[in-house]
């Protein structure tokens, strides 16, 4: 079966920095896949390149059999892919709602407005209550989920979400974490980054890990697991 999202020999530049190393992943329909690595290691830049956010990119990403790279990240949007960004991107002077509606801003994503209004509240019910409230008033962990919620907004289906847990006490990490495993049982794929968190290995399908702009392991949760040099520096244990 064909991979949902395939990554191929990539090669990722800022200006004259060579971020990315002929990076390969490859991600199934419904899988939640989990990036690890230490900061500044490029985990963020390889969501950023998926997503059509960085210019200079060489190698090979395809979403469903069609290739992606270079096209603009509004049309990547529309074809299903969404990116939620470490630092939340919010709009702080909007409220929540506004917020949210922003998230349907494209074409597709405007006619399911409604119905995607109505399953981001019953996956969030504390986005509803505060759904008149600025954006910039929200604590921590209330912003994190607006940022997840307005993604779901934009009707994707396989989302990117860069390290949704980072800054949060341990009670709001759980709670992300258990929100985003609703939200692959509900049909998205999930490409996660994270940083250094052990309860990821409950919430990954698979994992790969990433150090210096290289992918150094790839398996699933179990290989990960009796990976010493992995367990050591990366899960904690």
């Amino acid at each position: 079966m064909m991979p949902m999202l395939q990554v191929t020999d990539l090669n990722t530049y800022y200006g004259q920095s060579h971020i990315l190393h002929d990076v390969s992943v490859s991600i199934d329909q419904g899988e939640v896949v989990v990036l690890l690595g230490p900061n500044g290691h490029g985990k963020s830049t390889l969501l950023k390149s998926i997503c059509g956010l960085v210019d200079k990119v060489q190698g090979r990403i395809t979403y469903l059999g069609r290739e992606i790279k270079g096209i603009r990240t509004e049309k990547i949007v529309n074809l299903g892919i969404t990116y939620i960004a470490e630092n939340r991107e919010l709009f702080p002077y909007m409220t929540v709602l506004e917020n949210l509606k922003l998230g349907a801003y494209t074409k597709n994503a405007r006619a399911h407005e409604k119905k995607n209004l109505e399953r981001v509240f019953e996956l969030f019910p504390r986005l509803l209550d505060r759904k008149e409230q600025l954006a910039s008033t929200m604590s921590g962990g209330e912003a994190k989920m607006l940022a997840v919620a307005r993604g779901l907004m934009s009707n994707a289906e396989f989302m990117c979400i860069d390290e949704p847990s980072l800054g949060l006490q341990p009670s709001l990490r759980l709670e992300i974490f258990r929100t985003i495993r609703e939200i692959n049982r509900q049909g998205k794929t999930v490409f996660l980054v994270e940083q250094n968190i052990p309860q990821i290995t409950e919430l990954a399908d698979r994992i790969y890990v990433m150090e210096e702009g290289r992918i150094s392991f790839a398996g699933s949760k179990d290989e990960a697991l009796s990976n010493d040099h992995l367990k050591e520096i990366f899960l904690g244990m």
